[in-house]
């Protein structure tokens, strides 16, 4: 069963209610309340210009404990070689806008749809969400965004214009802020490569119940 979400109501159905895709809900609104609950229960939107709001809850989550990041013998020697320079919200709008334009192999448009961008860019002014930028010189070439819960990091997406650019960033992400867990949504082969794996919705949700939820400021742990 899909559930209809009502603007004025503030909740959502158990995400274990949702269907074998993951979709749980349909409408509601992108106000920072109604995204915030919705990332403390293991629920995101993914939607296009072409649909309502779609709130989707995994059955399976495909995720990165940082402790287990994989980093192979040839991007050590790119993080060696200081090719790249790496910042946190310092760019955060210019990222979602290359990650909503970007293309993709296999992906036919966007599902970062002009409202998404600008609610995602209110929840960063709130603290609540975050980027990671990778330059070169002064060019950015590459980075990530994606929304806190205490020390869960729920990725959204990523981009990079030239190669192993958001390798790095996701790289920068796991070692630099004491995260317990990063949430990667959808399963990938590079980042399975990478260390990512699959965990239970059940085992997601115990997670994010420990999270105290509280925005402040994204700094690297040095």
């Amino acid at each position: 069963m899909i559930f209809q979400l009502d603007e004025n109501e503030l909740v959502f159905p158990h995400p274990s209610l949702a269907d074998e895709d993951g979709l749980l809900a349909v409408g509601g609104d992108l106000r920072t309340e109604r995204l915030l609950l919705a990332y403390e229960n293991a629920i995101f939107p993914w939607y296009s210009e072409d649909t309502p709001i779609l709130w989707y809850a995994p059955h399976d989550r495909f995720v990165l404990y940082p402790q287990r990041l994989k980093i192979s013998k040839s991007m050590q020697q790119v993080l060696r070689s200081r090719k790249f320079r790496v910042s946190c919200d310092r760019a955060f709008d210019r990222v979602i806008q290359y990650c909503a334009s970007v293309s993709r192999k296999d992906q036919d448009g966007t599902w970062i749809v002009d409202d998404m961008q600008q609610a995602y860019s209110k929840l960063h002014r709130e603290g609540f969400a975050h980027s990671i930028e990778v330059w070169q010189g002064e060019e950015l070439v590459g980075g990530l965004y994606g929304v806190q819960v205490g020390k869960v990091f729920c990725g959204e997406s990523m981009f990079s214009l030239v190669s192993n650019a958001s390798k790095v960033a996701l790289i920068f992400l796991a070692q630099r802020f004491g995260l317990e867990l990063i949430d990667c949504q959808i399963p990938s082969e590079h980042l399975e490569r990478m260390g990512a794996e699959t965990i239970s919705q059940k085992e997601y949700l115990h997670i994010l119940e420990q999270q105290e939820n509280q925005p402040y400021a994204f700094q690297a742990s040095l």
